[in-house]
């Protein structure tokens, strides 16, 4: 009997977490990243403020909860997408990242927003722990793709002055690490591919070609293939 009241008392403290994170996300599609309040939130599960601090000590651990659970969900897409790319094709499986990338963010705006738009107003992002992990998962992830590529690609990056000196520790080590075969101008095209698959993708999720195109993924995959292309790599038909 005690066993099954904790084990029922753990589903429901886990379907609390989850619905909490869901209203705030909500929140934050209807007012922006300020509007986020565990306090808003409890009123409208009907809770009261005390019960809700029980599951998240204020807002910026909520935030970074929802900060590390975006990380994973887009990396967890990114890897299948990998996966289900055929093997040896480093432009399939490039294509195939891209398509993954938009199609997620297309179907969750307000995570993308989270990760990659304005800052939320007076957050302090963790020096380390989960969220920087999740996002070191992500980055090993489009580093990863470039590892596939860089025996074709590194022909178009021959002249490229970089050093490990030119980014972050974190990275620097992630990369030294993960991928020691890499050099540093692989690195810089790691950055650079994740630019230009995020360009156009950020202009369509803010709204700023609606009014341009009718289609934003026709677009998106002509400068796809035209990225595939600039490295040398044949994308498939």
């Amino acid at each position: 009997m005690g066993e099954a009241t904790q084990s029922r008392r753990a589903r429901l403290r886990v379907e609390t977490t989850s619905e909490i994170k869901s209203i705030a996300l909500k929140h934050m599609a209807t007012g922006g990243p300020a509007a986020v309040s565990l306090r808003g939130i409890a009123r409208e599960m009907g809770m009261t403020a005390g019960a809700i601090y029980s599951y998240f000590a204020n807002r910026d651990d909520l935030i970074t909860a929802l900060t590390v659970d975006v990380y994973e969900s887009l990396a967890q897409t990114l890897e299948a997408s990998h996966q289900g790319a055929p093997t040896g094709s480093p432009a399939a499986q490039m294509l195939a990242h891209a398509r993954a990338y938009r199609t997620w963010a297309v179907a969750h705006p307000e995570e993308f927003r989270l990760l990659y738009g304005d800052p939320v107003p007076g957050y302090q992002p963790p020096a380390a722990g989960a969220a920087q992990e999740a996002e070191h998962r992500l980055c090993a992830v489009l580093l990863d793709l470039v590892a596939s590529a860089w025996p074709e690609a590194s022909a178009a990056e021959k002249g490229s002055d970089y050093d490990w000196s030119d980014f972050q520790p974190s990275l620097t080590a992630l990369t030294r690490e993960s991928f020691p075969d890499l050099p540093p101008a692989a690195v810089a095209l790691c950055l650079r591919l994740w630019s230009r698959m995020h360009g156009l993708l950020t202009l369509e999720i803010y709204g700023h070609l609606r009014h341009q195109v009718t289609d934003p993924g026709k677009l998106y995959e002509a400068d796809m293939h035209d990225l595939i292309h600039t490295l040398g790599l044949t994308p498939p038909r």
